[in-house]
């Protein structure tokens, strides 16, 4: 009885070690071989050797990775070439680590797992080395050329003519941000577009195309050259006047300045000046014929004005002490059309 049962033992021993020895060799003979259901980025390499893992990286992901990278900064491309960018793909590391998530968990669980054909579900990231410095490059190259200062819409004036310079959104890339995300983008084989969208931060100057009528509901412009003095409303010509400007020597002031007073028949300060003779210093009442400054006063600057003249025959012509002179009626017409703060542009 006690002999049988040993040969029993025995031969369950045998039996288990040739069983270990069965599965000793069949773990051997795949300790090359990748498990079903491994991933190297997204190219499956379930099921290979890595000598073919090796093959299908080179053709699936290396050459994914090849292709130059675009950064798309609204309309303007940035191309960042593989070669610039020092593309390596280190595959023996990655093949490694593949057959090394393979062969995970223990000698049974391993060859259950392969008999069976589960699979480990485990994914290597890819190992690509780069150069930082040409990612800098890119992204200094994409700030330089994107960001613009936004542009503040305004008027200029060209003779008797309102020119409108159109506003422009500013621009600014944000560095910090797109240099990783240019980074992951450069090892990443998802896309085979292989580009990256720059977010711009815009800006949006204080007055922009559409509020600038609103800014200058009036403007007048004088033309000297031509003797015009002219009336815009939301930036359209509404009427144009004929006028006398300073004569040589006591010329009309040149540029920007706004109507700063309004007066009806207004009193004259004469100025101490030689031209002013005996009057000099003198205050000469509204409404006088000695005055002439007839009927309306549109004061700009530094005693100088818009006024109504009597000497009908000066309009046309350099004839004042740098006033600009209109003809009564026409005086009378424009200064209930032009509130204090106008802008008048002389040139």
């Amino acid at each position: 009885m006690r002999r049988s049962h040993l040969i029993i033992s025995v031969a369950g021993i045998v039996l288990v070690l040739a069983l270990a020895g069965s599965v000793y060799a069949y773990d051997s003979r795949r300790s090359d071989t990748i498990a079903k259901g491994v991933k190297v980025g997204t190219v499956d390499v379930g099921g290979l050797t890595a000598a073919s893992a090796k093959a299908k990286l080179r053709t699936q992901l290396v050459s994914r990775l090849q292709r130059p990278l675009v950064l798309v900064a609204g309309e303007t491309e940035f191309p960042l070439s593989a070669r610039e960018a020092k593309i390596a793909a280190n595959i023996d590391e990655m093949v490694a680590d593949a057959v090394k998530r393979g062969r995970e968990g223990s000698i049974v669980t391993r060859t259950l797992r392969g008999i069976t054909g589960d699979e480990v579900k485990a994914s290597v990231t890819p190992d690509v080395a780069y150069s930082d410095a040409a990612i800098q490059r890119i992204v200094d190259k994409v700030r330089v050329r994107m960001t613009r200062k936004p542009v503040e819409a305004d008027i200029s004036i060209h003779g008797q003519r309102v020119e409108v310079r159109k506003s422009r959104i500013g621009l600014s890339v944000d560095s910090k941000a797109l240099k990783p995300q240019v980074a992951r983008a450069l090892v990443t084989d998802v896309d085979d577009n292989r580009a990256v969208r720059v977010a711009l931060k815009k800006t949006k100057p204080k007055t922009t195309t559409q509020e600038l009528a609103k800014k200058y509901p009036v403007v007048l412009t004088v033309d000297r050259s031509h003797f015009r003095i002219t009336l815009y409303r939301k930036l359209k010509k509404v009427v144009s006047y004929p006028i006398a400007v300073g004569v040589a020597g006591l010329n009309t002031p040149v540029g920007r300045y706004n109507i700063v007073n309004k007066a009806i028949n207004p009193a004259w300060s004469v100025p101490s000046s030689p031209w002013a003779g005996s009057l000099a210093g003198q205050v000469i009442p509204g409404g006088i014929a000695s005055n002439p400054l007839k009927a309306r006063w549109l004061g700009i600057a530094d005693g100088v004005g818009v006024h109504g003249t009597s000497d009908r025959g000066s309009i046309g012509s350099n004839a004042s002490h740098g006033c600009i002179r209109m003809l009564v009626e026409d005086v009378i017409k424009l200064y209930e059309r032009v509130p204090v703060g106008t802008p008048i542009f002389i040139n």
